[in-house]
C-alpha cells in the first residue's frame, strides 16, 4: 500500500518541475533565477544560485546579481567543480550548502548552489536531478542568450577572438570509450589558434589549427579552415578527401594565408586511429605514464593551402591502433615554446610531465588540462607571446 503522503509529495513534485520546465522555455534570462526560485522554494531546497565557469576557469561567477564571485582554486564551489562531485557544507546559522556541479556530458558549466534546513535521500536526488537539467537548459540556451556569454567574461574580447570563438564547439566532449578536452589561452587576444572535436556513429573527430600571425587575417584564415573540414565531414568525407576541401578553400578565398594543422579520427570500438598531418607539430602519446614523443611522427607535409605551391604529392593519411589508457595530445607551438623571464622554454618533457602527475593525482581530463593551460600562463606571467592550444583525447574501450 503506497502512503498518502509519499503519493502527495511525488504529485506536487512533478507539477512543480513541470512549471518550472515551462517556465525554462518561455523566461527571460532576468526572469529565469526567479523562475528557478519558485522551483526550489516549493520543494523545499531553499534559494538557487547558479555560477557558470569563466572563461579562463579561474572564477565561478553567479548568474543573478548579488552574489559573489567564487574563486575555483580556493572554494568549495570550486572543489565541487574540480572533482565534478556534490559537496555540503554546514553552518549552524544557516544550516545546509549544498554545491553540485553543472555538467553537460564530459563539458563542465559551473555549479549550482542550494540552501536547506536538513538533506534526506530523496531531496538529494531531486537535486542532482535539478542540476542536470538545468545544465541542459544553459547549453541550449547559450548559443542565442548573451546573457551568458556576458556573465562568463573577465573583460572585453578583441575581434579576431569573436569570430573564432563563434566557431568553437565545448571544451570537453564524452563518452563511455572517449574523453575529447581542450585549452586555448589567450582566452581574449586570440590569433589564429581554434580546436575542433565531434562524433559521428562510433568516431570520434578531432581538429586543431594553427594560422600564420596573429589578426583579423588569422581568424579568418582558421575560420574557413574550419568551416571547410565540418562541411567535407558532414557530407561523409573521408579525411583524405576533407584535407583536399580545406586545402581548396583556403587557395581560393585566402590565397595569401595559410595555416598548420591535424585532422583526426579514432574509431572508439577498436581503437584504430587515422590521421593526417599538414605541417603541425607531432602529437604526442602517452602511454602507461610513459611520454612517446615519436609514437606518431611521420614525414613533414606542407601547411594547409600551400600543397600545390610546395609539393605535388597527395596528402598522406596514417593509421594506428592504440592501446587501452593512451593519451593523444594534440598541440600548437605556443605551448612548449612559452618562456619564462630567463628565456627558459616549458618544454615537451615539462609539458608531459605535468599530465602525467596530475593523471596520477587522480585529476580528470578536463582538470588536468586546466591546470596545465594556468601553468604555461604562470610560466610567462600570464602574457604569452603567442596563442596555446592543447586538445587531449583519452581512450579507455570496454572491459572484456
Amino acid at each position: 500500500m503506497v502512503d498518502a503522503s509519499v503519493s502527495t509529495s511525488a504529485e506536487t513534485a512533478e507539477q512543480s518541475l513541470e512549471e518550472l520546465l515551462r517556465a525554462t522555455h518561455e523566461a527571460s534570462p532576468a526572469e529565469l533565477p526567479e523562475a528557478l526560485d519558485r522551483y526550489t522554494d516549493a520543494m523545499g531546497m531553499g534559494r538557487a544560485v547558479v555560477y557558470l565557469i569563466d572563461l579562463q576557469q579561474r572564477l565561478l561567477k553567479p548568474l543573478a546579481d548579488g552574489e559573489p564571485d567564487m574563486d575555483l582554486d580556493s572554494s568549495m564551489a570550486g572543489f565541487a567543480y574540480r572533482t565534478d562531485t556534490v559537496r555540503v557544507e554546514e553552518n549552524d546559522a544557516e544550516g545546509l550548502t549544498l554545491w553540485l556541479p553543472l555538467m553537460n556530458g564530459a563539458e563542465r558549466l559551473g555549479v549550482l548552489q542550494l540552501r536547506m534546513g536538513s538533506l534526506d535521500g530523496l531531496t538529494l536526488w531531486r537535486c542532482r536531478m535539478l542540476a542536470s537539467l538545468l545544465a541542459l537548459v544553459i547549453t541550449s540556451k547559450r548559443t542565442y542568450l548573451d546573457t551568458f556569454a556576458q556573465r562568463i567574461r573577465t573583460r572585453s574580447m578583441q575581434l579576431p577572438t569573436e569570430m573564432v570563438r563563434a566557431f568553437l564547439p565545448p571544451r570537453s566532449i564524452g563518452t563511455g570509450r572517449v574523453v575529447s578536452t581542450a585549452v586555448l589561452e589567450p582566452a581574449y587576444e586570440l590569433g589564429g589558434d581554434a580546436f575542433d572535436h565531434s562524433f559521428t556513429e562510433d568516431v570520434l573527430h578531432a581538429t586543431i589549427l594553427d594560422a600564420m600571425g596573429h589578426d583579423l587575417a588569422s581568424g579568418l584564415t582558421t575560420s574557413v579552415a574550419m568551416a571547410g573540414s565540418r562541411n567535407a565531414r558532414r557530407t561523409g568525407a573521408d579525411l583524405a578527401a576533407l584535407v583536399t576541401t580545406v586545402d581548396e578553400a583556403l587557395a581560393t578565398w585566402l590565397p595569401d594565408q595559410f595555416c598548420t594543422g591535424i585532422f583526426l579520427r579514432l574509431h572508439m570500438p577498436s581503437g584504430v586511429l587515422r590521421w593526417a598531418n599538414c605541417g603541425h607539430p607531432t602529437p604526442l602519446v602517452i602511454r602507461r605514464q610513459r611520454l612517446l614523443r615519436k609514437e606518431l611522427e611521420r614525414p613533414f607535409e606542407p601547411p594547409l593551402g600551400l600543397p600545390a605551391q610546395l609539393s605535388d604529392a597527395a596528402r598522406q593519411v596514417h593509421e594506428t591502433v592504440l592501446q587501452p589508457g593512451d593519451r593523444i595530445l594534440l598541440y600548437t607551438d605556443g605551448v612548449v615554446e612559452s618562456r619564462d623571464e630567463g628565456g627558459e622554454q616549458f618544454g615537451l618533457e615539462r609539458f608531459a610531465d605535468y599530465i602525467i602527475r596530475s593523471t596520477a593525482a587522480g585529476q580528470n581530463a578536463p582538470e588536468v588540462l586546466r591546470l596545465l593551460i594556468h601553468a604555461i600562463l604562470d610560466h610567462r606571467h600570464r602574457e604569452l607571446s603567442d596563442d596555446a592550444t592543447i586538445l587531449m583525447i583519452e581512450w579507455h574501450p570496454p572491459g572484456p
